[in-house]
């Protein structure tokens, strides 16, 4: 397992950027036991509906939060209350701002230090979300809106949580500028386009070509593909069932991370019909097994920390300095930015045949 360290990405061992962390079915008042950035967490859902994220262990005596079936506290359902948690252990009740705010059986003073440090979560989509930064500093650009959503004409995802990776993040984002992949794993035929852009902290590939399963041979198949930060990955597709993917990673530790799948489908009805949900839920399901092929390859490759790159392949070179930027200190963000700030096409299809090559 290769380390940020290993791939000479900077200062922090963590990116900065958004990230998911759940789905929001995921999450009730029954407290959840997660683990990222190398930190144990607590999430759950108080009672005013909203989500909260907050260390796992208590500051009294070190207890976990939510690893506990047996208490009264559990039991009695006195876990969660209102939007506070109290510890199995010792019933301490910390609110949503990680301050402890009763000791049912101690007449004195609260400490001080009897806080638990703690997340802003954003609910959208159907998903739940954090910034991480290890400069500790707000965000510097917004998290996606994801329109498509709430538009009331496009059947909503299913998120599937695909589990834990052991790959570096870095493995992942690589396949942004992968076009060298495309025809022996994915099946893709007669590509007319692969080309990328990079904007600041966005990163982009726009691919048309044909593919074996998801879009018939005539029609073909356009995807405009983008990663916003670090850790979200969209993709349109217009082609037989339009459509609009997310793949969010997150790391758990330095070489481990979580993956999300999920796939909101267009109906051709102003209100989806049963029959047009049937046909979304069977795409959407094709777009797994698809990204599920990435998926097997990065869970048994071993760590490329230098690419031996040749004609074809794609700006490898240009996505790893723009990934850069969310390594290190944000003031040196736009130094990254403008090594790679740019379009860059790749030869080698039908629009930029080799021989158009200098």
């Amino acid at each position: 397992m290769a380390t940020t360290a290993d791939y000479k990405l900077g200062e922090y061992t963590y990116p900065r950027g958004w990230f998911m962390i759940a789905s929001s079915a995921e999450v009730t008042d029954t407290p959840l036991a997660v683990r990222y950035f190398g930190e144990d967490m607590v999430l759950y859902r108080g009672q005013s509906g909203r989500v909260f994220l907050v260390e796992a262990y208590c500051p009294h005596m070190g207890t976990h939060l939510a690893k506990n079936t047996t208490s009264y506290v559990v039991k009695d359902k006195s876990h969660v209350e209102g939007d506070n948690i109290r510890c199995p252990y010792h019933a301490w009740r910390f609110g949503p701002d990680g301050k402890c705010n009763d000791i049912p059986y101690s007449p004195g003073p609260i400490p001080k230090k009897a806080c638990l440090k703690n997340w802003k979560v954003i609910e959208r989509a159907g998903c739940l979300w954090i910034w991480h930064d290890e400069e500790g500093g707000e965000p510097d650009y917004a998290l996606p809106a994801f329109e498509n959503y709430d538009n009331s004409q496009w059947v909503k995802w299913n998120i599937e949580p695909l589990g834990e990776l052991n790959s570096h993040p870095q493995e992942i984002v690589d396949n942004i500028a992968d076009k060298g992949h495309l025809v022996p794993v994915h099946g893709s035929e007669d590509m007319a386009i692969f080309e990328n852009r990079f904007e600041d902290h966005v990163c982009w590939q726009v691919l048309k070509a044909g593919h074996r399963t998801l879009s018939s041979k005539e029609e073909g198949m356009t995807n405009d593909t983008w990663y916003t930060g670090p850790g979200i990955l969209q993709s349109t597709m217009e082609g037989d069932y339009p459509s609009h993917m997310l793949i969010a990673h997150t790391p758990v530790d330095d070489g481990l991370v979580k993956v999300w799948y999920g796939l909101l489908v267009k109906s051709p009805n102003e209100k989806p019909t049963e029959a047009d949900i049937s046909i979304a839920r069977e795409y959407e399901k094709a777009g797994l097994d698809a990204f599920a092929q990435d998926f097997e390859i990065w869970a048994d490759k071993r760590p490329c920390l230098s690419p031996m790159m040749v004609k074809g392949d794609g700006p490898f070179d240009k996505v790893r300095i723009w990934y850069k930027q969310f390594f290190n200190a944000r003031e040196r963000a736009s130094d990254f930015q403008k090594r790679v700030n740019g379009h860059y096409i790749s030869k080698g299809t039908s629009r930029d045949p080799w021989e158009d090559a200098a």
